[in-house]
């Protein structure tokens, strides 16, 4: 599966928008990362870091543009456990088990052990193309 939002939340939001269902929110959201492409339900290649981290108070993420939303807030790993090449971060709604909710490429270095690693506020950004 290449990158996006996971089919759970496709079908929610197209049931919720064509056949008046209701809509499941699913907030707040965790971050997780990956090194590899974390497939179809977000659980491949799961980085030895493996503590997914809040996304921050809501809002999390904030519109910069029609749909665009990035987020608000640093999102910090201290001390990573592992040294490793992060390539991809998923989003989840809980901070273990929940929903899936959509994965994307990331670009990093490398870290090591100890390392603290961030994903500063504006550089996660999710998409969702609208008509031009």
């Amino acid at each position: 599966m290449s990158d996006g939002a996971s089919n759970t939340v496709v079908n929610a939001f197209l049931a919720s928008l064509l056949n008046d269902a209701a809509f499941t929110a699913y907030g707040p959201v965790y971050v997780q990362l990956h090194i590899g492409a974390p497939g179809a339900a977000g659980t491949s290649n799961i980085a030895g870091e493996n503590v997914r981290q809040s996304a921050g108070s809501n809002p999390a993420f904030t519109k910069t543009s029609d749909g665009n939303y990035t987020n608000a807030n640093d999102i910090v790993w201290t001390a990573v456990s592992t040294a490793e090449t992060y390539t991809h971060a998923t989003i989840w709604s809980a901070s273990t088990s929940g929903t899936f909710i959509a994965s994307g490429a990331i670009t990093a270095n490398a870290v090591a052990i100890g390392d603290t690693f961030k994903i500063p506020a504006s550089d996660l950004t999710v998409t969702m193309p609208v008509a031009s």
